[in-house]
């Protein structure tokens, strides 16, 4: 009872902060362009498109939605993850992810992204046996609604509801539907360095028997300028999953490296490091994001 009491506070006190900045920071901005005419049969022309902003590489989300009228690939090329508790590994191994976004209106994108391949294998090295199981991945679908700061202001907002398709087998999905909202905000800093928060709740299918409860997830992440065109990211990233079966705690520290090839391209990857034994001990990962 005390570790889910003290989950909850947890979750409680930083989506307070987060929605306080929300409610706070956005009379700091100047006046945005006005580019309301613009629609998905009507393209933003590539003078008044705004900065590349993918929301990869690392796990936080971006407050920037895609130009109307254009669209964006974020893929990656391969991602492994692994993690041993009591004699048990189980790896992960899945790419390439494409996700598509395309801008409905200035304010508005939407987006759908899914694994065609997924591997999970699972040895258990007391018993000296190993099991696999390989399919397609479940299907996600997500709109992102910039609230402001899509196009000029020392801060921007989003929300951002998805929810999940149950198309993976049994054994790489749990086939429930399940779904969520995320609220990112992105803060300016000096010298080219941005601050990037994210608190999300989803609704999760119960472990056992029927019914849903919440999960918690929330990032704070740092991003500044190594050199020209390449970017540093370092982001702590918390999950707080509260199944009635007893509630699961995931905390890990992600860094990732992403460099801006073209205006329009980008190439990244990154490294995420459990700090728990219920988060994976490792997860590697490199990608491409392009804009259309």
């Amino acid at each position: 009872m005390g570790t889910l009491k003290h989950s909850r506070a947890v979750a409680s006190v930083l989506t307070a902060v987060t929605s306080a900045l929300l409610a706070n920071v956005a009379l700091a901005d100047e006046p945005a362009p006005d580019k309301s005419n613009y629609t998905l049969l009507n393209p933003v022309p590539e003078s008044a498109m705004r900065a590349f902003s993918p929301d990869r590489s690392a796990k936080s989300t971006g407050p920037f939605t895609v130009d109307a009228g254009h669209t964006q690939l974020e893929m990656d090329f391969v991602n492994w993850t692994t993690q041993k508790v009591d004699g048990l590994r189980t790896t992960t191994l899945f790419g390439p992810a494409p996700g598509i976004k395309v801008g409905i209106t200035n304010w508005l994108d939407l987006e759908a992204s899914i694994a065609p391949y997924e591997r999970v294998e699972i040895e258990d090295h007391n018993a000296g046996s190993s099991t696999s199981i390989s399919g397609v991945s479940d299907l996600f679908f997500r709109a992102k609604i910039n609230l402001w700061g899509n196009d000029g202001g020392k801060t921007a907002a989003a929300i951002i509801p998805y929810v999940k398709v149950p198309t993976a087998k049994d054994g790489l999905g749990n086939g429930a539907t399940e779904g969520g909202v995320i609220l990112p905000l992105q803060i300016s800093l000096p010298k080219d360095m941005t601050l990037l928060l994210n608190t999300e709740v989803d609704v999760l299918k119960n472990n056992s028997g029927s019914g849903y409860h919440a999960n918690y997830v929330n990032v704070a992440g740092l991003s500044l300028p190594v050199i020209k065109d390449v970017t540093f990211t370092g982001e702590f990233w918390s999950s707080i999953n509260d199944d009635p079966s007893g509630v699961v705690d995931q905390y890990s520290i992600d860094f990732a490296l992403a460099w801006t090839v073209r205006p329009n391209v980008q190439i990244d990857g990154g490294v995420n490091v459990g700090l728990n034994d219920n988060t994976p001990d490792v997860q590697l990962y490199s990608g491409v994001a392009v804009r259309f």
